[in-house]
């Protein structure tokens, strides 16, 4: 590896050590505060969209069946969310945030995934675009099956 790769790939690795200790710790603050990123996000999703469907904020938050109904749970059981079947579908469970969850969720994004994903939403399509590219670069070299949460 000639001078400038080694200083090239010296700061990638740099860089994306310095943004997974940032999640680690964002992560850990907002734990110690009571609530994960994970809750705290589909909190804020609830909180743009309106009641949504235990698929949908599976989708949301990319995650399994399973991990979104415990998720779900967890946060019916803290007060945050109430679930209600579909009136046209039976088997169709609806979340709506509570006010407890609603009071919450109007804080803004403390950091971490919740403040990336609001960021990212603003950033125009060319640079998402790069970015996106960047990260499907870092699954395939971190062999990570980005279609299986």
């Amino acid at each position: 590896m000639d001078d400038p790769t080694k200083g090239l790939y010296t700061e990638t690795t740099r860089r994306f050590l310095t943004v997974y200790r940032h999640l680690r710790r964002s992560s850990r603050q907002m734990h110690q505060e009571g609530i994960s990123g994970r809750k705290f996000s589909a909190l804020r999703y609830l909180y743009e969209a309106g009641p949504r469907t235990v698929g949908q904020i599976r989708n949301y938050l990319y995650v399994s069946d399973s991990g979104a109904s415990e998720l779900i749970a967890r946060l019916g059981k803290m007060g945050f969310v109430t679930r209600t079947r579909s009136e046209t579908d039976n088997r169709v469970v609806i979340v709506d945030l509570t006010p407890a969850g609603r009071e919450l969720a109007q804080e803004p994004p403390r950091g971490g995934v919740s403040l990336l994903r609001e960021r990212l939403q603003t950033l125009p399509q060319e640079r998402l675009s790069v970015i996106n590219e960047a990260m499907t670069e870092i699954l395939v070299l971190l062999e990570i099956d980005d279609d299986n949460p």
